[in-house]
């Protein structure tokens, strides 16, 4: 193999690498474009006003997106966390009771309360208490 065949060879492999390469940073690429167009639960404004009050000043308003999406997905994963709870906290509180009340079941209405929510947030590292009284 001489010089010119190695140089080929290597010139093939860059090739193969690039165009491996465009197609890794292609669903990225196209991902960021998708952000323009979607709007979070979690508003650009409220984000941007945390992001400035912590010294951080985004200048691609993607990326504040992008962290806004990030916040909906935190708050949703917690609210999910804290209805489990709850459906585990009344489905062990009924068990209790009669069996005529599981009868409705499947149309009751959950309300989120503080007994749900905090181990919801200590799982994630978050940790509240209640106050003694109330003023």
């Amino acid at each position: 193999m001489n010089y010119s065949d190695k140089l080929n060879q290597v010139e093939n492999s860059n090739d193969d690498t690039d165009s491996q390469a465009q197609t890794l940073g292609q669903p990225l690429s196209d991902f960021l474009l998708q952000l323009e167009d979607y709007t979070p639960t979690v508003p650009d404004a409220v984000t941007a006003h945390f992001l400035h009050s912590s010294g951080f000043e985004p200048k691609d308003p993607r990326l504040l997106r992008l962290i806004s999406i990030a916040a909906q997905k935190f708050i949703s994963d917690i609210a999910n966390d804290a209805l489990q709870h709850c459906k585990m906290r009344s489905s062990n509180s009924s068990s209790s009771h009669s069996s005529s009340r599981s009868k409705g079941s499947k149309d009751r209405r959950y309300c989120l309360t503080m007994e749900d929510l905090t181990p919801a947030l200590a799982e994630f590292g978050i940790t509240i208490k209640k106050p003694h009284y109330y003023v």
